[in-house]
């Protein structure tokens, strides 16, 4: 039996970001959005943005952003007290453009640093339907 990736998922730690639009719920509304299109997904829902608020000193409260799409999703966690910001994009497709994510996001929120963890998901995933 064959067997092919089922897809890739990206995830995306950025420090030292500006406080200011990691705490804007616009620019995270407006990220998931434009992610999908330079990343030429389609939404499924549009974006949704929450604000969480702190719950102890290891976290100060933030923006939650998702945005379910055809591939899978997208999310975006800031924390503008942190200078933090979490990003995921998950995708059942192949060959993501992981350079183009991580500039984005890091001129979005004006990261100085961001730790990049890329992985294959799914890599027992059968070519054909086995039930």
């Amino acid at each position: 039996m064959e067997i092919i990736n089922f897809g890739e998922h990206l995830m995306l730690d950025g420090y030292f970001g500006n406080e200011e639009k990691l705490n804007n719920k616009e620019i995270v509304l407006k990220s998931l959005g434009e992610l999908c299109e330079k990343l030429g997904m389609r939404q499924l829902t549009k974006p949704e943005v929450y604000f969480a608020p702190g719950n102890d000193i290891k976290d100060p409260g933030g923006w939650s952003g998702f945005v379910v799409i055809e591939e899978s999703h997208i999310s975006i966690h800031t924390f503008p007290k942190k200078g933090f910001v979490s990003a995921d994009v998950y995708t059942c497709r192949n060959g993501m453009d992981t350079k183009l994510v991580e500039n984005y996001l890091r001129n979005t929120f004006e990261l100085k640093e961001a730790e990049v963890q890329f992985t294959k998901r799914g890599t027992k995933y059968p070519v054909e339907n086995i039930y």
